[in-house]
């Protein structure tokens, strides 16, 4: 698909250059700029409307409140309301945020299409994800598909992430052992508990539990 009416939701200077050379690079037409959100909502609706609507969204997450240096996660609710308004509407997500957990969100609760870091040498990873999003295929980071691949290494069940939980709320393992028997997740005992945090150790390739705990927190399992 060809996006011929972009609309950038962005507060930073710079990285609406960066966004702009990207775009004229790839050949594609101007795009709208907007500095707030509910300024945005009012465009798509407005759009809509007319029957011109956007057919690709770039947004940040998160924008400084006018006149102090707070940021306000307002970029999740535009995505939110966006989708709400225009299911098919390409949504590419353009931000510094580093948490996996919350990137993860963004794909399966909102549903966006691609997710861009800010980072030294964005520009090329921001036009992979454009003709990705103009092929109508979802565009992941790089980070994001290391960790997801990692973890496709081990099929985390209910009692595992459980168990992991326990385990990073100070647990000793036989508490954890007594948790599964009362809860009713077999197997029970103390060297089930140790068998399977070794089982998951080795598939993830760690020698600490900690890693373990860290790994699960990275993906949002716990």
């Amino acid at each position: 698909m060809q996006f011929n009416h972009i609309l950038i939701v962005e507060d930073q200077d710079m990285a609406n250059l960066s966004l702009r050379i990207t775009l004229e690079g790839l050949e594609l037409p101007r795009p709208m700029h907007i500095y707030h959100t509910s300024h945005a909502i009012s465009l798509l609706k407005k759009a809509v409307s007319e029957k011109h609507p956007f057919d690709l969204l770039i947004t940040d997450l998160y924008f400084e409140e006018e006149g102090t240096a707070k940021q306000l996660p307002d970029g999740m609710e535009l995505i939110r309301e966006a989708k709400l308004l225009q299911p098919e509407l390409k949504v590419l997500v353009f931000s510094t945020e580093s948490k996996i957990a919350m990137i993860r969100r963004l794909y399966e609760e909102l549903g966006v299409d691609g997710f861009v870091r800010k980072a030294r040498g964005d520009a090329g990873e921001l036009k992979n994800a454009l003709e990705q999003l103009s092929e109508n295929r979802r565009y992941y980071p790089r980070d994001y598909r290391a960790l997801a691949a990692k973890g496709n290494q081990h099929d985390f069940t209910d009692r595992d992430k459980a168990i992991v939980r326990l385990l990073n709320e100070g647990y000793s393992q036989q508490q954890i052992a007594d948790w599964l028997e009362l809860n009713g997740m077999p197997p029970f005992g103390l060297s089930s508990v140790e068998k399977r945090l070794k089982l998951m150790r080795t598939a993830m390739n760690f020698s600490k539990n900690q890693q373990l705990i860290g790994f699960c927190k990275e993906l949002g399992m716990i």
